[in-house]
C-alpha cells in the first residue's frame, strides 16, 4: 500500500530547519494546538483553504478554480516516492551538513509517513533531520535521525498545557529517551512575549538540557506574528501576541547558556 500524507509545503534551500542547505518537508496535523503558532495550516489533520478577501475579484468561478489568489488550498497529499523526488533535486547542494528536514505539524503524527520518508532519504544518502515537540517517543523514527531539533515551549506543565492544550511531562520524558538513545539534538524554545519570556522558565528549561549528554545547543527563538495573518486566513480567531525585544531575548539568553 502506497504511505500518503497531507504536506502543507516543500520550501527548498532553507537555512533556519537545521544546519547546511536543507529542504524542509512540511505535514499537515498535529496534536498541539500553540495558541501562538506560526503555521496555523498545519495544525488540521484536513485541508484546508486560505481566503484572503482583498484579492477575491467577485467572478463567481470560485469551484472551477481561483484565477485571483484569493482563495487558496492549503494540504497537498502526496507518496513518499514523490516527496523524495522533490528532496533528490537539491541534493547535489546538501555537501556534508544539509539534507531533508522532516517538519510540521508534528511528525511523529504520521507516523508510517515519516519513517518511510526517512528510510527512504538515508538509502538515497540524504541527511535526515526532523523538527517535533517529541509528544510521543517512537524509537523506530529516532533512529533514522542525524538531528532531532525538539521544542520545549514552556517548562511550567501547567502553563504549557494553557498554551498548548498538552501537559509537558511526557514531552520531557520523551526528550530524555532520545537523549538515552544517543540522538543528536537541539533544543529550542519560541519566546513569546507575556507568555514564557521569563529568566525563571529558561533557566529551569536550560538546567533540565544540562542533566543530557546530547543536546548541541539551547536556541531562544523570537515569535513571529505572521500566523495571525494566516489564521485569519483561515476563519480562524486570531490571538494575537507581541514579539520580543531585541533586549529580552539578549536578557533570557544569558540564561539559556549550557556551558
Amino acid at each position: 500500500m502506497t504511505t500518503k500524507a497531507l504536506i502543507t509545503d516543500i520550501q527548498r534551500f532553507s537555512i533556519h530547519d537545521g544546519p547546511g542547505i536543507r529542504t524542509t518537508v512540511f505535514l499537515k496535523g498535529c496534536p498541539l494546538h500553540c495558541l501562538w503558532c506560526h503555521n496555523p495550516e498545519t495544525v488540521s489533520f484536513s485541508q484546508e483553504t486560505f481566503f484572503y478577501p482583498e484579492k477575491c475579484i467577485s467572478c463567481g468561478k470560485c469551484t472551477q478554480g481561483c484565477y485571483s489568489g484569493a482563495r487558496v488550498v492549503c494540504g497537498r497529499e502526496m507518496t513518499v516516492e514523490e516527496v523524495l523526488e522533490e528532496v533528490k533535486r537539491d541534493a547535489p547542494y546538501y555537501g556534508c551538513e544539509g539534507g531533508v528536514t522532516v517538519s510540521g505539524g508534528e511528525p511523529l503524527a504520521h507516523r508510517a509517513f515519516t519513517l518511510a520518508l526517512l528510510r527512504a532519504c538515508r538509502a538515497a544518502g540524504i541527511g535526515t533531520a526532523m523538527e517535533s515537540s517529541m509528544y510521543r517517543h517512537d524509537p523506530e523514527i529516532l533512529a533514522e535521525l542525524d538531528l532531532l531539533m525538539a521544542d520545549i515551549k514552556i517548562f511550567d506543565g501547567d502553563l504549557h498545557r494553557r498554551y498548548t492544550g498538552m501537559d509537558n511531562a511526557e514531552i520531557l520524558a520523551n526528550i530524555k529517551k532520545a537523549d538515552e538513545m544517543g540522538v543528536p539534538m537541539i533544543v529550542r524554545t519560541p519566546i513569546v512575549s507575556g507568555v514564557n519570556d521569563t529568566a525563571d522558565n529558561i533557566a529551569k528549561t536550560a538546567a533540565f538540557l544540562k542533566s543530557l549528554h546530547h543536546v548541541a545547543r539551547y536556541e531562544l527563538l523570537p515569535y513571529h506574528p505572521l500566523g495571525q495573518t494566516k489564521a485569519a486566513a483561515l476563519g480562524q480567531d486570531a490571538h494575537v501576541f507581541e514579539a520580543p525585544t531585541k533586549a529580552k531575548m539578549e536578557e533570557l539568553q544569558v540564561y539559556a547558556d549550557l556551558s
